[in-house]
């Protein structure tokens, strides 16, 4: 509802005023009488002359939104010079003269010539002067004047929003603030009390209350539980004119919500649980899920399961599915049916984010009790171990037992094992197994220095179940025996220079022994008994696994003995004692005065200098290389591409590239070359046909010369006249028939390209003749005489 108010001020003044002066003009005298004010001025001492104004005008206020049937009168301007004669002439200038301010120019009387809207335009700065009609100048200054628009509360208050959501948390106080709503008023707050606006709620007691000066928006009930109800809508009014009758209103919603608290502890639906499991669920395995009730949302619904006490707290584990709140209860360790088949467990849900404020209401916990019976299943059998080492000599006999594996049935039944070795695992067949009590022994007999180490696969499997059977590792480490000889570690070039003086060591040699006796490699290094006394060289152990070869005499010669054997015993100190001859090759090179070697064969004598080794490998694989290119240069020469069928360019047969090509005539020289045409010299060379043997050679007849001016299509027609009764001539061209759908046909060809007659004089009746096959053509042409009529 919207009301209007109208208050019409009516003032008459018989004296002067100027209201609301800018700040660039004077404020004129109120009085109506002439005042003379006489002074000096500051710069040039003259007397100044205040000049009184005569300007009079009534109202300066105008009521917004009139409706009256005539135009709102404003006031009246009014000097003491105008006589009433009409000689003077009243202008209005500023904001809205002469669209919203009208001026009668003769009286001076202003009107409003639109409603006008103070919340559009509050002010309007005019100005007005008089002016003599028949001199044309101004009677009075210039003056300015301000006509204010005075409000009626025409517009009622808005909100800044149509709707508000706001949230305030559960089991608040009385008088917890929510929110605050703001509404304005675009009347003038400065007159009258149509801006003052009031608030007050319309919907959503007993619950919430709203201040009615401010907005806010409070509680107004304790402990309002999220649980029960969630959602609040709240109408809020906000009413101008202080609230009082008649006065505008306007209204907005406000949706609040209750935000959750953790004020609800976690509760079991059930005091117990009961859960089974087969004994032979591996650890890990969830046996069930148990849920704690929480009202709660968010965080404070969050529960932690544990297990408090029990006599199954070590065999079984529970752990909290964060997406669900719920526990999981797992096996934790291997079960055993034989050993219990009932635990308890007392299981704990707690909430994670307690709240200080609610601990009154009693511990946020509960507790359940949980049952898990064990089920017997038929288990495979248990070795006593759960892997087995064994340690064989490396010449145990064939047959000899080399160890024993165990294992019994886990069940109340005990069934009877039988063992297997895996041959997967043991593809020689060096080991076998008793399968009645699981003695594994020798096949085949064992070498450690080839294979130290075997690892098989021992199967045990029940004999009434074969299904239940159980696999062990077994490591089997073959120890080892001396039975192998040392030798020496390399293969040693030794060589003597033929300046060598006696007791000069030439090499130092080292041994080497497959077996690996348990306190390391002792070896010794002596002569053969027939070279104990050696007259060339000597051999001196050095009592650290190696030995050192010395000359026993001044000089050698490579004339007389370019190469000595010196046999070499070298005994191991294990149990028992292996020994092997190694023969070193000592060759008598020359060397320089250093004593480094610079050659050593006998033929080195006649030759200054020799290429080495690698330099005659690498001249034999260049020479291997060149044959190699030879033989392929060879093969490629034989598998050359036969000459082709025409190899002269004079050849007329080399210029026909197109078929069907009709050409352009004696002007296209493009196509081919017309030339060869014109030279009939070049054509009388013939040329023998290479696609095919003639049989028989036929004498070439010579044509008599043409002329360089003969005509083309002439010599195309005798030659080919020629060339026509030739019998001699070969035939170049050949003719390939595609499509053949055979012979003897009765209607022989059917195109008219080689018809004679025209159109108009053939007859097709005899089509209708030919059977049914040629219907349709005996009705397209035999008709035709018919749809001519």
């Amino acid at each position: 509802m919207r009301t209007h108010s109208f208050l019409t001020v009516l003032l008459w003044s018989s004296v002067f005023y100027v209201i609301h002066m800018t700040p660039s003009q004077k404020r004129t005298n109120k009085h109506s009488h002439s005042e003379r004010i006489t002074g000096l001025s500051e710069s040039d001492g003259k007397t100044l002359h205040r000049t009184k104004r005569g300007w009079m005008w009534n109202q300066f206020f105008l009521l917004e939104e009139y409706t009256g049937p005539d135009t709102q009168y404003v006031g009246k301007l009014h000097t003491d010079q105008d006589k009433g004669d009409g000689n003077l002439k009243y202008i209005l200038t500023g904001d809205g003269a002469g669209s919203l301010f009208i001026i009668d120019e003769n009286t001076g009387d202003i009107h409003a010539a639109k409603k006008l809207d103070r919340e559009e335009k509050s002010l309007y700065v005019l100005r007005a002067k008089a002016i003599d009609r028949k001199t044309g100048r101004q009677v009075e200054p210039e003056s300015e004047f301000i006509i204010k628009i005075h409000d009626i509360n025409d517009n009622e208050p808005k909100f800044t929003k149509d709707m508000y959501t706001a949230s305030v948390p559960e089991m608040s106080g009385v008088g917890t603030s929510v929110i605050q709503v703001t509404a304005t008023d675009a009347d003038d707050a400065n007159y009258g009390n149509s801006a003052k606006v009031v608030y007050s709620i319309l919907q959503g007691q007993p619950y919430f209350s709203v201040d009615p000066e401010t907005g806010i928006i409070k509680t107004a009930l304790p402990d309002m539980s999220r649980e029960n109800r969630e959602q609040y809508q709240v109408v809020i009014q906000a009413k101008d004119m202080g609230g009082q009758m008649g006065g505008l209103s306007g209204t907005t919603t406000v949706n609040i919500t209750l935000t959750d608290v953790n004020d609800n502890p976690p509760r079991f639906p059930q005091s117990s649980y009961q859960f089974s499991s087969p004994e032979s669920a591996p650890p890990g395995t969830p046996l069930g899920r148990i849920k704690a009730n929480d009202p709660d949302v968010g965080e404070n619904a969050e529960i932690e399961y544990s297990i408090s006490n029990g006599d199954g707290s070590d065999m079984f584990d529970i752990i909290t599915d964060k997406d669900t709140q719920e526990g999981i209860i797992t096996v934790k360790k291997h079960l055993d049916f034989e050993n219990k088949v009932l635990y308890t467990l007392r299981v704990e849900a707690t909430n994670t984010h307690p709240d200080p404020r609610f601990l009154q209401l009693g511990p946020f916990k509960d507790t359940a009790l949980v049952k898990i019976s064990v089920e017997d299943i038929d288990e495979p059998p248990v070795f006593s171990r759960p892997w087995y080492l064994i340690e064989v000599d490396e010449d145990a006999k064939e047959g000899s037992i080399i160890g024993q594996v165990m294992a019994q049935d886990p069940d109340v039944a005990n069934n009877a094992i039988k063992y297997s070795v895996d041959r997967h695992t043991d593809l020689d067949r060096i080991f076998n197994i008793y399968s009645g009590n699981g003695s594994l022994f020798l096949s085949k007999p064992l070498d450690r220095e080839e294979i130290p180490w075997h690892n098989i696969t021992v199967i045990a499997t029940e004999i009434n179940n074969p299904k239940q059977s159980s696999q062990i590792p077994v490591f089997i480490r073959i120890l080892d025996i001396n039975d192998h000889a040392p030798e020496f570690a390399n293969y040693y070039e030794t060589f003597v220079c033929e300046n060598a003086k006696a007791g000069q060591l030439i090499q130092t040699v080292s041994a080497i022994d497959k077996d690996q006796p348990p306190r390391g490699h002792k070896f010794f290094f002596e002569l053969v008994p027939e070279f104990a006394v050696h007259p060339n060289f000597s051999v001196v152990d050095n009592k650290d696994n190696t030995a050192g070869i010395l000359t026993r005499r001044n000089g050698y010669s490579r004339s007389k003995t370019s190469t000595y054997l010196l046999p070499i015993i070298i005994f191991d100190n294990d149990y028992p004692i292996q020994s092997s001859t190694g023969t070193l090759t000592i060759r008598v090179c020359a060397c320089d005065s250093r004593g480094n070697m610079q050659s050593c064969s006998a033929e080195a004598l006649l030759l200054p200098a020799g290429l080495s080794t690698g330099a005659l490998v690498a001249i034999l694989l260049c020479i291997i290389i060149l044959l190699v290119l030879v033989v392929l240069f060879t093969a490629l020469k034989r598998q050359r591409k036969k000459e082709p069928l025409i190899i002269s360019k004079d050849d007329v047969r080399d210029n026909i590239v197109t078929y069907n090509d009709e050409g352009g005539g004696e002007e296209d020289t493009q196509a081919f070359d017309i030339g060869t045409l014109r030279n009939p010299e070049a054509r009388e060379e013939s040329k023998m046909r290479r696609d095919v043997i003639p049989e028989t050679i036929f004498q070439i007849r010579r044509t008599a010369p043409l002329w360089e001016n003969i005509d083309v299509q002439d010599f195309i027609h005798r030659r080919l006249k020629e060339n026509d009764l030739d019998p001699a001539a070969p035939p170049y061209d050949s003719l390939a028939t595609y499509a053949y759908e055979g012979n003897d046909s009765i209607a022989n060809s059917l195109s008219s390209l080689e018809s004679l007659t025209t159109e108009g004089n053939q007859d097709y009746d005899y089509l209708s003749d030919w059977g049914p096959r040629f219907k349709k053509l005996a009705d397209m042409y035999g008709g035709e005489d018919s749809d001519r009529d």
